[in-house]
């Protein structure tokens, strides 16, 4: 079965209760786990950066913006339980070593590795120290910068076809990637991370064998934030249709199913069959 991750990501815009809103929506939509993302802005932006000014909900600067989109160590925790309450994994992608070790007392189901930081090597060796099931990404990746983050991480489970524009254009969604990965990669889970604002890409990149689907989900595509246009607000709808794609693609041996027989004696006036 298809691992279906429902990315929260930012799309909480720094609001617990709404958080715990896409949650719970993940779980009625029947995604098996939700995830996070967790900076600490001062090591993810430059200072020049920070002080950038920016009109959002929070202030007139990025650093107030960032700020406001980031959760306490304790919140995540409150959302852990939350998830796991309802059966569903948790799981954070950490944007920077430090990051990592708040994060580890919370014992998530794995870490993700956003595509931003899958060339950063040192930050894949700091992932190895965990010991936990990993998540790779590789928008904006060459395929020998794939296959050098592969080669780093240690306990390495999925890679994930992925383009890194919000939303992705059709033409740039280049999903026979997928087939490209499995080639490449034989003894890993391959699937697809999607940034492409409808369902037909996730439906066709499970149609294509993808063992995980990872979407964005939002309550409303028109709220505040960069990721929201990227996302999909009818998650139920996506993941009944990567479910029926699931159950339409069968297990690859012909058959002659009891519904044709009767077709079959109806409609068939010859039997023999030309083996020669």
């Amino acid at each position: 079965m298809t691992y279906i991750i429902s990315e929260i990501g930012i799309n909480h815009n720094g609001d617990q209760e709404l958080a715990k809103q896409l949650i719970k929506k993940s779980y009625e939509a029947g995604a098996n786990a939700v995830k996070f993302q967790k900076r600490d802005i001062d090591l993810v932006y430059t200072k020049e950066e920070l002080d950038k000014p920016r009109e959002s909900p929070w202030g007139t600067t990025n650093r107030e913006q960032k700020l406001g989109l980031e959760f306490s160590i304790d919140q995540y925790k409150d959302l852990k339980d939350y998830t796991k309450s309802l059966g569903m994994d948790f799981i954070i992608s950490c944007w920077d070593t430090k990051s990592i070790d708040d994060i580890e007392p919370l014992d998530v189901c794995y870490h993700k590795v956003a595509s931003a930081l899958a060339t950063d090597l040192s930050f894949l060796k700091k992932l190895n120290e965990t010991g936990k099931p990993v998540i790779l990404s590789t928008g904006m990746c060459t395929e020998e910068e794939i296959e050098a983050a592969v080669n780093t991480l240690d306990s390495l489970e999925y890679v994930l076809c992925c383009t890194s524009t919000y939303p992705t254009k059709t033409e740039e969604l280049n999903l026979l990637h997928i087939k490209t990965l499995k080639q490449k990669f034989p003894n890993l889970k391959i699937g697809f991370s999607n940034h492409y604002n409808g369902h037909d890409a996730c439906v066709a990149a499970t149609a294509l064998g993808s063992e995980c689907i990872e979407f964005h989900i939002t309550h409303d595509r028109t709220a505040y934030g960069s990721d929201q246009s990227a996302s999909i607000e009818n998650a139920k709808g996506l993941i009944d249709a990567i479910k029926k794609v699931e159950i339409m693609l069968g297990d690859g041996e012909k058959r002659v199913y009891d519904t044709e027989v009767p077709i079959m004696q109806k409609l068939r006036k010859v039997s023999d069959t030309c083996l020669g």
